[in-house]
């Protein structure tokens, strides 16, 4: 059990880098290409453009927690242990496909890692559309 604990743990360490590393990035991308003026269109693209990268950390974190479930035979294959990652990173929980029962906590983890995330995410969004209002009205 403690063993599937520091597992849990590093896998949540690994998507907090990821994430710091790609938020970070976002960060200066946004800063080396401002958009500025009234327009919504530009601000629009920038928008699909942050959520696309977004998603893609996601992806990448969702992808990390896939491998090593079927790297410690936790589930049986890939394809199998992406998708459970999926549906259980995002809260979907469908319930289809269930871990064993020494790796069930883990799966709770990354749950919880999943919406630590996303909630992350959401502050990115909501700090770049502040920045929208905030150029737009001067």
């Amino acid at each position: 059990m403690l063993i599937k604990l520091l597992v849990a743990w590093s896998l949540m360490a690994t998507c907090v880098l990821v994430h710091a590393s790609g938020v970070a990035e976002a960060v200066r991308y946004v800063r080396h290409h401002p958009v500025r003026g009234e327009r919504l269109g530009p601000w629009t693209w920038l928008f699909v453009q942050l959520a696309g990268w977004v998603i893609a950390l996601h992806l990448i974190e969702i992808a990390v927690w896939a491998v090593v479930y079927a790297w410690w035979n936790a589930l049986p294959d890939l394809q199998t242990a992406f998708y459970f990652s999926a549906v259980t990173y995002t809260t979907t929980g469908y319930g289809d496909v269930v871990l064993p029962s020494q790796w069930r906590l883990v799966g709770g983890v990354e749950a919880l890692t999943g919406i630590l995330m996303c909630g992350w995410s959401t502050g990115f969004f909501f700090a770049s559309v502040s920045r929208m209002f905030e150029v737009r009205t001067k």
